[in-house]
């Protein structure tokens, strides 16, 4: 029983990293927001900041990672369903793309949050 259950959660692990690897060669965009988390990164540890505030703006740009292979999934199966031009199709394809940015503003708010905070 333990034996399946680890089994289970190594091969959900398999399948999750499989979709990374997927949206990693498949969409640019994950490329330049990797980048940016790369930016990010290296900002946090110059900055004095605590390592709260660390963990939460890391946490903030894992988010993006995470929308964008959303995004992608949404992509997909709407291009599964059909390639035509329809409505609904591309506004499921806005709303994937709105939620990436929403959480993209959400972690730059943050990121002002925090170097106002610093400033003042």
């Amino acid at each position: 029983m333990l034996r399946d259950h680890l089994n289970r959660i190594r091969m959900r692990a398999v399948w999750s990293w499989a979709g990374f690897v997927h949206v990693w060669r498949t969409e640019g965009s994950l490329h330049q927001w990797v980048w940016a988390n790369v930016v990010c990164l290296i900002l946090m540890f110059l900055l004095p900041l605590s390592g709260a505030t660390r963990g939460f703006l890391l946490m903030g740009g894992i988010m993006v990672l995470a929308m964008e292979c959303v995004n992608t999934a949404i992509e997909r199966v709407v291009d599964d369903i059909s390639e035509e031009k329809r409505d609904r199709a591309m506004q499921a394809k806005d709303a994937g793309s709105a939620a990436v940015a929403v959480t993209a503003v959400g972690v730059g708010v943050a990121w002002v949050c925090v170097i106002v905070g610093l400033i003042l």
